[in-house]
């Protein structure tokens, strides 16, 4: 089920993943047109639907997609998977080292049957290297890659970054790796198998760090503090709640403008904060000036004044914040979807890629099993009546 004149229209994927990482991906690329199929075992699918027993952790990650069950611990079920996949353009799996190639469905299986799919596999650690075997979840992807030791204070323990950096961030390396082997195969006429690693993503989000690292050696954690300019770090707001805060970011030429806005114009000549090594060494009484002014406005009043001032600004909106914030509804960022078991519905994010020629229509996540008669139809030729057999079987 694609949607027309989209970017990924024509293109079907098969989803046989689970939790974040390749539901990720998945959906955004459902975002752009294509057929996702989320394959699921018939007896409770993706594991993220029994989180909480809410499925909100299912839903936020399988919009656009259509949920067909498969036994593939039955012959009959292997059979219509084949089938599937001698149809489909791309396969997304997460499972455990070795898990599809013990079923007989690995890579090498099904390029025989598909020499054109491209087989994607995320993994923790990889399918090579020293740490293939280990299993890997969010905090370890990060504690391996490198950004735990890089977030937080210098007398605190390294810190775990709740931005998903590990399962989303590796959702989003595959699509890329995706729609570059999908773009390589109009060239070669074959697909191939591509690989991310959540150990590999994480690392190439930190690449700044590894440069601090080579100019200075490990880094030291500094908290909310970007660099040596001043200011570069939050500043509590009123009335003073537990995210009442603002992060100005000025660079050198940007303090005239933080002068002016704060009111005081002879902060600008003074020799404490001249230069910006003048106001790095003399921060914590710069610092202070700035916090008496913003904790006399609100943090969405400081964001304005800073940002008609050209000086970078921006409110640490919390998560309710951020669901009506009018700047993300306008561009379709906060959406609201309808679930049948779900009263009122859910929101959730929408897709922040934006293609003047592929615009977006959300569709509600599946139930489990809901498109599995439309789908095997479809691609397998399955009547009613042979259907209700293969449930009978277990098969689907």
């Amino acid at each position: 089920m694609t949607t027309p004149n989209q970017a990924l229209s024509g293109i079907r994927v098969i989803d046989m993943t689970h939790n974040q990482a390749g539901p990720a991906c998945a959906q955004m690329m459902g975002f752009l047109g294509a057929d996702v199929i989320k394959l699921e075992e018939p007896k409770g699918g993706d594991v993220a639907r029994a989180q909480n027993n809410d499925e909100l952790f299912f839903l936020v990650f399988n919009a656009n997609k259509r949920s067909l069950t498969l036994n593939l611990k039955t012959e009959a079920g292997k059979e219509l998977f084949r089938k599937v996949i001698a149809q489909s353009d791309v396969l997304i799996e997460n499972f455990g080292p070795g898990a599809l190639d013990r079923m007989g469905l690995g890579w090498k299986e099904l390029q025989k049957i598909n020499p054109r799919l491209i087989y994607a596999t995320i993994k923790g650690f990889g399918t090579y290297g020293p740490h293939a075997h280990f299993k890997s979840y969010e905090p370890i992807a990060q504690a391996m890659g490198g950004a735990m030791c890089v977030t937080g204070t210098a007398d605190g323990p390294p810190t775990y970054n709740w931005p998903a950096i590990g399962d989303s961030g590796t959702g989003m390396h595959m699509a890329i790796a995706i729609l570059a082997a999908i773009n390589q195969r109009h060239t070669t006429g074959r697909g191939q198998h591509v690989e991310v690693a959540m150990q590999d993503a994480v690392l190439n989000l930190i690449r700044i760090s590894l440069r601090e690292h080579q100019r200075n050696g490990v880094p030291v954690r500094t908290g909310n503090q970007l660099g040596k300019n001043v200011p570069g770090t939050t500043f509590r707001c009123a009335p003073g709640g537990p995210n009442d805060y603002v992060y100005i970011y000025a660079q050198p030429q940007m303090w005239a403008g933080v002068c002016k806005v704060l009111g005081r114009p002879e902060l600008e000549s003074n020799p404490l904060f001249k230069t910006n090594p003048d106001r790095w060494t003399n921060r914590v009484a710069l610092e202070a000036i700035i916090t008496e002014w913003t904790m006399q406005r609100s943090k969405h009043e400081v964001m304005k004044l800073m940002g008609d001032a050209g000086v970078p600004c921006g409110a640490c909106q919390d998560t309710g914040e951020v669901m009506a914030d009018p700047h993300l509804k306008a561009r379709d960022m906060i959406v609201e979807l309808d679930y049948p078991k779900r009263k009122g519905g859910f929101k959730t994010v929408g897709s922040p890629l934006k293609l003047s020629d592929s615009p977006v229509t959300f569709r509600r996540p599946p139930m489990l099993g809901e498109h599995t008669g439309e789908v095997l139809a479809e691609l397998c030729g399955v009547d009613s009546g042979r259907l209700e057999k293969l449930k009978t079987e277990g098969a689907v």
